[in-house]
């Protein structure tokens, strides 16, 4: 059975729905998988799994401080170990599905794609294949401004159950196709 861990960094609690729906998604599909926040996954090694699913919010087209902290750490770690290579060779079964929640009070999804690409680099460098990238538009927790008048419109109560199902979905034909 193929193994897939859901990696995750949240503030809200939108980032959090969408990891559980990933979670769940991937079970249906055959994945064994566990589910956990950065916070608790320092000892987590990479490449024990066939499938990284690493999720964190956008900040003004940037992943939060600690989430760049725990990739920086990993990279310094796995350098270290020597699984850094030079023209970072891919090795064959080891995918990553990146997802990125955001609101964009400003430009929209222009903002969150530059933290997919970013955290995209790091799991490159570790010689993953990015399956994919999602990036999901959700509510602006705590300022009713950036969730009703910013480019995005009114994204209050975002993502809806229907978002989430389709997610889950989405990583369940994800798990079939890897």
């Amino acid at each position: 059975m193929k193994k897939a861990i859901i990696l995750y960094w949240s503030h809200s609690g939108n980032t959090e729905k969408v990891a559980v729906s990933i979670h769940r998604g991937l079970e249906e599909g055959g994945f064994q998988t566990s589910l956990l926040k950065i916070q608790e996954a320092e000892a987590i090694d990479f490449y024990d799994y066939d499938l990284v699913c690493f999720g964190a919010p956008t900040y003004s087209f940037h992943p939060p401080k600690p989430v760049d902290d725990y990739l920086k750490a990993k990279f310094n770690h796995y350098k270290k170990e020597g699984r850094i290579k030079l023209s970072a060779p891919v090795i064959p079964g080891k995918n990553t599905l990146l997802f990125c929640t955001y609101s964009g009070p400003h430009t929209g999804i222009r903002e969150a794609i530059p933290v997919g690409k970013y955290i995209g680099q790091f799991f490159e460098h570790f010689g993953f294949v990015v399956a994919d990238e999602w990036y999901v538009l959700s509510e602006f927790h705590g300022s009713e401004e950036n969730s009703t008048l910013g480019r995005m419109g009114n994204i209050k109560g975002l993502p809806t159950k229907e978002d989430l199902q389709r997610i889950k979905e989405m990583a369940k034909n994800l798990a079939l196709r890897l």
